[in-house]
């Protein structure tokens, strides 16, 4: 099995030609690839916040699983922290701060990254604010648009800069920094926009979770700011028939798509995305700017 040595750690590489993505024939050493070309920007969305892992390692066809605990095997100098949130047991879990780490999950077919909307330094007190917005039946991300342009303005009323990505599958994500708050605090006032988003777009949005009510709707999902819940990071690959990609997008690409495939981007494209536009999520990084929420 080859072996590279990234920052100082040897990492062992294994079935690198092996097909993970087989309908466009996608292997597992160019999703080593992908990682390490989004990693200078992907990492610092990750950095400090507990991973859950989405594993494919037989390609996205066959069984996938959710891995919150540390794997079996983790070398000694991938960070890992103690999760002590009083709404579970103790978990310890995963943190990729570094390449070194980034690649060695990859290795793992950790093909979707997962994070919660807090870091370890103020566990359980969210500093982004997200709404995940699901496109039902009879929609599509076009739909998604308008109900993500009614959030941002009202969140800009609270003073809340939301950015868009996409999820990398159907929907968007809007996403806004904000002062480290209580987790139960965020998903209340989460779960008040969303409401409102619905009285004011009877047509189109809705903010109940039941599937009966998704057809010809918008769901407006505030439930992933529970600090139990995680959401697709920025960059991460997702699983899907194609190595799709949760991509940032800015508010006037988001207005000029013409269709939901514009609005489609793979791992391909990102490189030239970022030499393009750099990171349009790092606001979402700076800390001492992030605004109270009301």
């Amino acid at each position: 099995m080859p072996h590279t040595e990234i920052e100082g750690h040897r990492l062992t590489l294994s079935n690198l030609d092996k097909v993970l993505y087989p309908a466009c024939g996608f292997t597992k050493g160019e999703v080593l690839h992908y990682y390490t070309e989004v990693a200078d920007s992907l990492l610092p969305h990750l950095e400090g916040r507990p991973l859950s892992f989405l594993r494919a390692p037989d390609g996205v066809d066959a069984d996938r699983f959710f891995a919150k605990h540390v794997p079996p095997g983790t070398p000694g100098w991938v960070t890992v922290r103690t999760i002590t949130r009083a709404s579970r047991e103790p978990m310890n879990q995963v943190l990729l701060q570094d390449l070194a780490s980034l690649v060695w999950a990859a290795n793992l077919a950790a093909l979707e990254l997962h994070t919660p909307q807090w870091r370890t330094e103020y566990e359980g007190a969210a500093d982004r604010i997200v709404f995940d917005l699901d496109p039902g039946e009879g929609t599509d991300i076009l739909d998604c648009r308008t109900v993500a342009d009614w959030l941002r303005h009202r969140l800009r009323q609270d003073g809340l800069h939301a950015l868009p990505k996409t999820s990398g599958s159907k929907g968007l994500h809007l996403l806004a920094a904000i002062e480290p708050t209580e987790s139960d605090d965020v998903s209340a006032y989460a779960k008040r926009v969303a409401q409102e988003a619905e009285a004011d777009l009877p047509d189109l949005a809705i903010s109940k979770m039941a599937r009966k009510l998704r057809p010809g709707k918008i769901f407006v999902d505030h439930s992933q700011n529970n600090g139990a819940k995680t959401t697709a990071a920025p960059y991460t690959l997702r699983a899907k028939r194609r190595p799709t990609v949760s991509t940032p997008v800015t508010w006037d690409e988001l207005g000029d798509a013409g269709s939901a495939e514009d609005l489609v981007f793979l791992s391909s494209d990102l490189p030239g995305r970022l030499r393009e536009h750099g990171d349009i999520l790092a606001p979402l990084l700076d800390r001492e700017a992030a605004p109270r929420l009301p």
